[in-house]
């Protein structure tokens, strides 16, 4: 229940508390006295959209407080928990919008969310205004309100996760069979390449290693005359160089036992020697086993062209195409992989689609029950509100039918909410046909049916507080009295708070507040103040008459809440 009501720099208002009680709290005032502006802020509170342009002109920031106190409610004990905010049968609500843009909410003194705040007003309060009245016109808005009506919300909740994972899953395994179809057209290409590096038997640095055995199988009798002529005048010749040296060190030896100074020399010499000897015979091994091999050169050549041709074709060097062939070798694993995920997205796949369709079926079944009883409740309650004789019906898309119970028909029907698709058909005169609500019924018809329609709903939700905003639309006389009744029968099961300008509805009510507009400090602003018996036979006499209120208008207003 709405208790206490804190609306500051809001539109109009600068400063408004309101304190509403159980029963039928009735707002009037003159057009544009701000009664709106009052169910605008309680719409913030609960979720609405927040604008800069809410804040009263000269003021930094808009504030709106309510406090509610709510009866055991399980479904609001686990949100609350499940999102952090203490409860213990108190909501506190506070939200602030500023210049800036900033918007600021507190749900028991816990920051929150506006998603949050939504979900929290939802399940606290019901606002029924002109808005409604137009989703009333819109079919698309009928299925949602029979399942509504039929406390089935919460199992197309269910439905609607079944579709969306059906959609991810249908999703996955498209984009898979797309990703292994692109695989498998380059299976045999990736194979193909593999098989040729690895038949290959590349080694690293092999071309290199044959590029220089190339230049000297190519240059073999060059190379030959080179190291015999050098083998030749180190070591063979009649006074080689190694000859000469020796008689060098023959001489240097003799010396050196005169000159000590020699003997390093010597030494010297006689490493160079050593070198020596090691060069000529290491030439002489060479030479010897150097000779020109025309079928080794044709077979390098050959297997360079090969390398050579791997590397025009995967990489500048040869570990560039052994790191291709790596490569190639992950993709044709990949394909593996994906096809695993393939099957198992497909397995996922058919059991959402089972579900799904089970799902759906026996929803559309539970939905055609509930608007048969929808049909009938809505009939009489339509005949306690001065519309006796209409015929209300829901009407169905057959579905079934027209695909034949086809699966793959079936999932190209069906949506988020289900298969179903319904449309609201009225007549409310005897002997017409049903024809859609949204092009026949009037402003004061869609009243009384949304009444209706609340009312049903009344039964079976938990929702504490139901607002009505211009529920008088389009109706007057006996009407207005039997929507009246209709309101303050509500009211004993529910906290109603209500706008109204007819003096039928604003009799019935419990508490009574007057809205209106004053000027204070040279600037307009909403006020509100609860009236007392005999300010409420005032306000009802101005409801009847207008401004002028006559002794007539009081004696009328007296009676018809002595009636109450």
């Amino acid at each position: 229940m709405l208790s206490h009501l804190i609306i500051s720099d809001f539109a109009i208002i600068s400063h408004l508390e309101i304190e509403f009680r159980a029963g039928l709290n009735i707002l009037s005032g003159e057009t544009g006295a701000g009664k709106s502006i009052i169910i605008n802020a309680v719409n913030l509170i609960l979720g609405g959209r927040a604008s800069s342009d809410l804040i009263r002109s000269g003021a930094s920031e808009a504030r709106v407080e309510a406090l509610f106190y709510q009866p055991e409610n399980a479904s609001l004990s686990r949100f609350m928990s499940e999102n952090s905010i203490p409860f213990n049968g108190e909501i506190i609500i506070k939200r602030t919008i500023s210049k800036e843009g900033k918007n600021r909410i507190t749900v028991n003194n816990s920051i929150t969310t506006l998603q949050t705040l939504s979900s929290i007003g939802m399940m606290i309060i019901s606002i029924s205004g002109q808005h409604e009245h137009q989703v009333l016109l819109r079919p698309d808005n009928h299925l949602f309100l029979l399942d509504d009506l039929g406390n089935l919300s919460d199992r197309r909740y269910s439905l609607t996760e079944l579709f969306l994972s059906y959609e991810s899953y249908l999703k996955r395994v498209r984009q898979l069979e797309s990703e292994i179809k692109t695989q498998r057209e380059k299976m045999e290409l990736s194979s193909f390449q593999v098989n040729e590096i690895d038949s290959a038997g590349i080694r690293d640095n092999e071309d290199r290693e044959l590029e220089e055995e190339k230049k000297r199988l190519r240059n073999a009798e060059q190379i030959r005359e080179v190291m015999t002529g050098s083998y030749y005048r180190i070591y063979e010749k009649e006074g080689s160089i190694l000859s000469e040296i020796s008689l060098c060190l023959k001489d240097m030896r003799t010396g050196s036992g005169y000159d000590n100074r020699l003997s390093d020399l010597v030494n010297a010499l006689e490493s160079i020697k050593a070198e020596l000897e090691d060069v000529s015979f290491r030439l002489g091994d060479l030479k010897d086993g150097l000779h020109a091999d025309p079928e080794r050169l044709e077979q390098v050549e050959e297997r360079l062209q090969l390398l050579n041709g791997l590397k025009r074709k995967y990489g500048r060097e040869l570990t560039d195409v052994i790191t291709y062939r790596d490569r190639l070798i992950r993709q044709i694993n990949d394909t593996d992989r994906l096809e695993k995920e393939l099957e198992e997205n497909e397995k996922h796949l058919e059991a959402v689609i089972e579900s799904l369709l089970i799902e759906a079926d026996n929803l559309s079944k539970d939905r055609k029950k509930i608007a048969v009883e929808m049909e009938k409740a809505i009939e009489l309650e339509l005949g306690l509100l001065e519309m006796a004789g209409t015929r209300f019906k829901v009407k169905f898309n057959d579905v079934l039918t027209a695909c034949g119970n086809n699966q793959s028909s079936l999932l190209n029907m069906i949506g988020p909410e289900g298969y179903d698709r319904a449309e609201f058909m009225i007549s409310t005169n005897v002997g017409e046909d049903l024809k859609p609500l949204s092009k026949i019924a009037s402003g004061g018809e869609l009243s009384r049916i949304m009444l209706a329609m609340k009312t049903i709903l009344a039964r079976k939700t938990s929702v504490e507080t139901i607002i009505f905003d211009e529920v008088d639309a389009g109706i007057a006389g006996a009407t207005a009295e039997k929507v009246g009744e209709k309101i303050n029968e509500l009211s004993q099961f529910h906290q109603i708070i209500c706008i109204t300008h007819l003096p039928q509805i604003a009799s019935k009510g419990n508490n009574h507040f007057l809205v209106k507009k004053g000027i204070k400090e040279g600037r307009t602003q909403t006020l509100i103040s609860e009236l007392n018996h005999d300010e409420r036979i005032h306000e009802i006499a101005r409801l009847m008459g207008g401004r002028k209120v006559t002794d007539q208008a009081i004696a009328h207003a007296k009676e018809i809440l002595s009636m109450t």
